[in-house]
């Protein structure tokens, strides 16, 4: 379904973007992963770019990179905003939380715009915490309904040309630990 598709996905190199990663790759993608912390993947497939979201300039190079290749099918908007709360967070924390939540997803899909695919798709990961907090996660939770918000918004913007929607995901066990109740 996805062969000789070309996909990003912000956040990948762990978690639910590495395996977002993964997956499309095995269906046939060419994956571009933007994440923070360095990583590797053993399908060639996949290019892993080093680089902080919340940063203007590396959002410009990495675009570039990728239009440069060609086409977009598939932006995943996937990073991980920090998440402090009332007792820890601090005004520049909570700053690079909306960075990487929010404003990092609204410039790569305007970076990105002209290099959709006709029928494109867009992906921002949400999380049930935007409507369910919980204590001590208030960058968190502003930066998942912000995306919530900036998907409708785009949705809006974009609408016959790329389709965009969002997935909020409750909780979900990525280091293949095992639980019992």
């Amino acid at each position: 379904m996805f062969r000789n598709k070309r996909v990003v996905i912000t956040g990948g190199a762990q978690g639910i973007g590495r395996c977002l990663a993964e997956r499309f790759a095995a269906e046939g993608a060419r994956v571009w992963v933007l994440d923070k912390q360095p990583t590797a993947f053993e399908n060639a497939a996949i290019t892993p770019v080093l680089g902080d979201i919340a940063v203007k300039e590396t959002l410009e190079a990495f675009a570039a990179r990728v239009a440069a290749e060609g086409r977009v099918d598939v932006l995943v908007n996937n990073a991980l905003p920090l998440m402090k709360g009332m007792d820890s967070c601090s005004y520049e924390e909570f700053s690079y939380a909306l960075a990487v939540g929010v404003t990092a997803p609204f410039y790569l899909c305007k970076l990105l715009a002209p290099h959709f695919a006709e029928g494109a798709a867009v992906v921002n990961i949400s999380s049930s915490r935007d409507r369910m907090s919980q204590a001590q996660t208030e960058s968190y939770t502003a930066a998942k309904g912000g995306i919530a918000a900036l998907t409708h918004a785009l949705a809006m913007s974009m609408a016959g040309r790329v389709r965009v929607n969002s997935v909020s995901p409750g909780w979900i066990e990525t280091r293949g630990n095992t639980w019992s109740g």
